[in-house]
């Protein structure tokens, strides 16, 4: 199944979903290693043409997903939620969108505004230009730290999504992390709901 279900996500919002995890993380651990080791400077060259390449892959998955989340059937909330509960994941996951298109763009806003001028080789298979903002170097001291916050940012409410579905999976057994993860995995959980129901039933 493609599209989201009433019960479920459809596999375009897993991918998407697990796609975007993997860029965050991988992006944070490069941006990391480029900035804080000393290497030599055609290596630290590259791996900042490769953080830039898949940054911009992250903001086109981004957008994708935003604009999915919009258009698409979003499943009803699990069973056993409270409506502050259900308010706050939308709200997470809102920002969470947010986040992930506005890092990659103060990114880009940094190539753009670096007195540097240094063009963004996307895999070395095309130039992409840069943002039309005047260049200095207080511009780019102020992207480059709004891009950081936002990364934290981003990787701490990560950190408390990833520990929110595995205590949803954990601890109330219910089947948040499972809906992210396979679509057959939902179907054997709602039908062993289904049939535990039954079973309380026949008991009565």
């Amino acid at each position: 199944m493609l599209q989201n279900s009433k019960s479920g996500f459809g596999w375009v919002t897993i991918i998407l979903h697990w796609l975007i995890a993997v860029s965050i993380l991988g992006l944070l651990a490069l941006g990391f290693v480029m900035r804080r080791l000393s290497l030599d400077p055609a290596l630290q060259f590259s791996l900042y043409q490769w953080h830039k390449s898949f940054g911009f892959t992250l903001l086109a998955l981004a957008a994708l997903r935003a604009v999915w989340h919009v258009v698409a059937r979003q499943p009803r909330a699990p069973s056993g939620l409270s409506a502050l509960e259900r308010r706050a994941a939308r709200t997470t996951h809102a920002i969470l969108i947010g986040l992930t298109i506005a890092v990659p763009l103060a990114g880009w806003a940094v190539a753009s505004t670096s007195t540097l001028n240094i063009p963004s080789f996307y895999f070395d298979w095309f130039v992409i230009p840069h943002l039309p903002m005047a260049k200095s170097e207080a511009a780019e001291s102020f992207w480059t730290s709004a891009h950081s916050i936002l990364a934290y940012a981003t990787l701490g409410l990560v950190a408390l999504h990833a520990m929110a579905a595995l205590y949803h999976h954990l601890v109330r057994g219910d089947e948040v992390l499972l809906r992210m993860l396979s679509t057959r995995l939902q179907q054997r959980s709602e039908l062993a709901k289904s049939n535990g129901g039954q079973v309380i039933a026949k008991r009565k």
